[in-house]
């Protein structure tokens, strides 16, 4: 089984990004979505300190420190790219004028309640940032993670146990191994990486999981 990298599982968040939509891109991993969007589709990239209309990441030795993200990362502007306060910012994002936004995760409930600022550690951020705002204020919350940790640990659950992010706000799950939907019924399988079955798959996930491919279920 060969689990999709970092790059790839951006490449299929970019897929499912229609054109005309403004979307956001948390710190992390969903940034490297900006690299993986095609030119021929209008995509409308917003950052929460101020900028819409984010291209990809420079070349190396290219970067203007004046223009970054909210992870402090370098970027590009696109033509009609636009900067405003951190105020109006934070406007977009609460009042419903984000599309999508496409965040990290430590752990998805199976009813969409997310966890992705805080796991105890003694080094973890310490506050939620705009992770909440955009979180409840895009039309869609879409995660972008790998299935499980690094100890093997269910990342899909059940119940949170880490603190919340959001209650009931995410849509859909790009991992390493799976795309899936969260759904009233649960876990819903969209799509599975080649070599991977369902018994496999449902193993890795620590709460039940429908094939919505064929209505079945794994658990």
């Amino acid at each position: 089984m060969q689990r999709l990298t970092r790059e790839q599982i951006a490449a299929r968040v970019a897929k499912d990004i229609p054109s005309g939509a403004y979307v956001n891109l948390g710190i992390g991993l969903p940034t490297l979505v900006a690299n993986a969007l095609s030119p021929e589709r209008e995509v409308i990239l917003h950052t929460e300190n101020g900028l819409l209309g984010m291209g990809p990441a420079p070349t190396k030795g290219e970067e203007d420190w004046d223009l970054i993200n909210a992870g402090k990362q370098a970027v590009t502007t696109l033509p009609g790219a636009a900067f405003f306060h951190h105020a109006d910012s934070f406007g977009m994002m609460r009042g419903g004028h984000l599309d999508i936004c496409v965040l990290g995760a430590f752990q998805v409930s199976q009813n969409g309640d997310l966890a992705n600022w805080h796991t105890g550690a003694a080094d973890a951020i310490p506050a939620v940032g705009g992770a909440m705002d955009l979180a409840i204020g895009a039309k869609q919350t879409w995660i972008m993670m790998e299935h499980v940790t690094k100890e093997g640990q269910h990342k899909l659950v059940d119940v949170c146990t880490y603190p919340l992010t959001g209650k009931s706000c995410v849509s859909r799950i790009y991992t390493d191994l799976a795309v899936i939907d969260v759904t009233p019924q649960g876990f819903s399988l969209v799509e599975l990486i080649p070599g991977l079955d369902l018994t496999a798959i449902a193993a890795l996930t620590g709460a039940t999981l429908y094939d919505g491919r064929k209505s079945g279920e794994c658990n």
